[in-house]
């Protein structure tokens, strides 16, 4: 598999050729580029940079090649080992370092790992930041210092201070958590949510775990990405050991998605939803989600005289975006939360201290807490066009067609109807591809929206 360099860092399969695959040539070559940037950004020539892994089998060597290169580049690492996401992002900040860099490929299979790039905030680097590194990584400006002004490593778990941060916010409820006494089933794919999550529920007050898959050995038990047809055996051991309801995350930790007291789907496009609708329920303010997620967020944070916002598809955008507007919570539809009281990253941690603060709260079900939001349905679909297809001819058309509705070309494009509904089509970066998003009150409405578009699309390229 190609490697797929980008702002946010490099991502690939382990193996092949150089330039081919994640392997440790090109890995060295990258760090090298993030730390020589990290030099450019902050002016120091001693750095300190964190550095965290997910659980996949890769990452030891991943890791060990990073910590090198950065002691080469006259970098000090503080290595926090197995890590989540967010729990890197926060040591950043907590121990005052110029960077860090995150080992994972996030939802991606077992032979898949990654380099994601963390700048002094502990957030992903901006366009023009990544775009520096990319530049760098081609070797002819990189410069390494001498022996005597080589970088140190020491070691740090951070898990239990990340807890702490979480259960000191005023609107996590831990006596109200407790006192539900509620019964959990988690599923943490055999990665670093099974170190963390279990001791977060315990520092919640919740004395009933069932876990399936919480030995961090990185060999996933099944796909990875906590979508519903992956989730089958965590929806039937919910109804097995009566429990409340079952929380899933991805390998890195940053998406949660939730399971409901009968073993339906909570929705993973409405984890945000819950979270932001206990949010606004103590906190007035605005919310952001990206252009594809879905319009549920919009309805609820009407309800209590906010304002949402939508972003480019995206972290750091969404990111941005919850600066510009002063968001009191934001996030994606992936089961993404990002909290701005703790820190500006998708958090699942925060999002289960929440969200269980919420359902304690307000008392009954998990699904009957589902039923109180908007019911919408996002039919997810493509369209594969001719090599050297004119993108940019085609969207100016598909919005001459459209020029009735609201558009927003921030993101590929995204028609908004009168009646609430929506279409997003965004254009792939390395492919022919148009992908199309499409969301209504019903999967059908969903998918006729969806194939209208691509009809249109069919029509204009003649196909």
């Amino acid at each position: 598999m190609p490697l797929i360099k980008s702002i946010s860092g490099i991502r690939g399969t382990i193996g092949g050729i150089a330039g081919e695959g994640l392997n440790p040539i090109d890995i060295a070559r990258f760090t090298s580029a993030f730390a020589q940037w990290l030099r450019e950004r902050n002016g120091k020539t001693q750095l300190k940079v964190i550095v965290g892994r997910d659980a996949r089998i890769s990452g030891e060597m991943v890791n060990s090649i990073i910590v090198g290169t950065l002691m080469g580049c006259g970098a000090n690492v503080i290595d926090i080992g197995l890590a989540t996401t967010p729990t890197v992002e926060i040591a950043v900040t907590e121990t005052g370092a110029q960077g860090g860099i995150i080992i994972t490929a996030s939802h991606n299979p077992r032979q898949w790992n990654a380099l994601k790039l963390l700048n002094e905030k502990g957030e992903f680097l901006s366009d023009i930041d990544g775009k520096r590194v990319l530049q760098l990584a081609d070797g002819k400006e990189l410069v390494f210092p001498e022996v005597d002004a080589l970088g140190k490593l020491t070691t740090n778990d951070f898990t239990d201070r990340h807890i702490e941060l979480i259960l000191n916010l005023p609107l996590v409820n831990v006596k109200a958590i407790a006192n539900a006494d509620f019964h959990v089933v988690i599923d943490c794919v055999n990665s670093v949510g099974g170190i963390a999550i279990p001791r977060l529920l315990k520092a919640l007050g919740v004395k009933k775990i069932f876990e399936l898959y919480t030995e961090p050995n990185g060999e996933f038990p099944h796909n990875p990405e906590p979508l519903p047809e992956h989730l089958t055996e965590i929806s039937s051991a919910v109804v097995k050991y009566n429990a409340h309801l079952g929380f899933v995350v991805d390998p890195d930790v940053d998406r949660l998605a939730i399971i409901n007291e009968d073993g339906t789907m909570f929705g993973e496009e409405y984890t945000l939803v819950a979270v932001a609708d206990y949010i606004l329920r103590h906190k007035a303010g605005n919310t952001v989600s990206n252009l594809s997620s879905t319009a549920a967020l919009r309805d609820v944070t009407k309800q209590y005289g906010g304002e949402y916002f939508a972003s480019a598809v995206g972290e750091v955008n969404v990111v941005t975006k919850m600066k510009q507007c002063n968001a009191v919570i934001g996030g994606e539809g992936n089961g993404g939360v990002i909290y701005p009281d703790l820190h500006y990253g998708r958090d699942a941690l925060v999002g289960i201290a929440l969200f269980l603060s919420h359902l304690a709260q307000v008392g009954g079900k998990c699904s009957e807490l589902r039923a109180t939001y908007p019911q919408f349905y996002i039919s997810k679909n493509k369209i594969d066009l001719k090599a050297g297809t004119d993108m940019d001819a085609l969207f100016v058309k598909i919005k001459e067609k459209n020029s009735s509705e609201k558009l927003n070309s921030e993101d590929g494009l995204r028609i908004d109807k009168a009646t609430g509904e929506w279409i997003h089509l965004r254009r792939s970066n390395t492919e022919p591809i148009i992908r199309i998003y499409a969301e209504s009150t019903s999967p059908e409405k969903a998918n006729e929206l969806a194939v209208e578009i691509i009809s249109q699309i069919k029509g204009i390229i003649g196909g």
